[in-house]
């Protein structure tokens, strides 16, 4: 290592450090103080811990909010996901594996998908012609749809580094072409398949635009939605406000801290050998 790279690592942690690290432990100090220490806003050390009891004021309130919140997100991430992945993968294989006169015209739509934004009233409306409006399965839909042309990039580039030769030898056994990509193919993508499902999980979990435009009803919160309705009931109650802060956060943060190298694998290895 040279030391200009040493001190490129020091100045990337320390600037990670004031943006991520510091206000995290800035949530969590609140979090744990009573009402009266939290309204000072301050980064001091609590006079008393108040972790528990925070903790089952905030899953108590509005009945339970935060667990059904909880319940809303977590079928929504994995059902979005797993089509993601299925999808993704399968439609990765074809455009890289079939030469046909449609692959530039479904490549340019998958391109399109990541630059041009979204309209949310047009999309509000074809979901209330279909019933899917105010749905879960609606809104696992409206994430595949977002989130699709990510992923068929991510799979297509990596198949890419897969040797046709292993298709071949797979059809002369006999094997039919879903045969081929579900045994054969699909096991090889597993360094991509966990970046597509690590990332794709952690946007959707903490999705909150789409779940306030396409998802209303409080039988239909979200865990980033408990946020914005118990912003003003805790107004005068910074710790638990901090607190339901804390709670959201945490499971996204252990799934990166687990998998981080897995996404930079995923992504990397896709990205230089395709």
């Amino acid at each position: 290592m040279t030391r200009r790279q040493f001190w490129t690592g020091i100045v990337a942690l320390a600037v990670s450090t004031v943006l991520f690290i510091i206000p995290f432990v800035f949530i969590a100090i609140i979090a744990v103080k009573d009402k009266r220490e939290a309204s000072r806003m301050g980064f001091d050390w609590p006079d008393s811990w108040h972790f528990w009891s925070n903790l089952v004021e905030v899953v108590e309130a509005r009945n339970y909010m935060l667990l059904l919140a909880y319940f809303n997100s977590t079928v929504i991430t994995v059902g979005a996901v797993t089509v993601l992945v299925v999808l993704g993968a399968m439609v990765g294989y074809v455009l890289q594996r079939r030469d046909s006169k449609w692959n530039s015209l479904i490549w340019a739509g998958v391109m399109s998908g990541l630059m041009i934004p979204p309209a949310v009233v047009p999309t509000i409306w074809v979901l209330q012609e279909l019933h899917l409006f105010k749905t879960i399965h609606g809104m696992i839909l409206i994430h595949v749809a977002y989130g699709l042309s990510f992923a068929i990039l991510l799979f297509r580039s990596f198949i890419s580094t897969i040797p046709r030769d292993l298709d071949e030898a797979a059809i002369i056994d006999g094997a039919k072409p879903l045969q081929i990509f579900f045994r054969v193919v699909l096991p090889l993508l597993r360094p991509v398949t966990v970046t597509v499902i690590v990332v794709q999980s952690i946007a959707i979990f903490n999705d909150f635009t789409n779940a306030l435009y396409y998802l209303p009803g409080r039988e239909n919160v979200t865990v980033q939605l408990t946020l914005f309705n118990f912003q003003s009931q805790f107004t005068s109650q910074m710790n638990l406000l901090f607190m339901n802060i804390l709670l959201i956060t945490i499971p996204p943060l252990i799934v990166y801290m687990f998998f981080n190298r897995q996404i930079v694998a995923g992504m990397t290895a896709g990205a230089v050998k395709g």
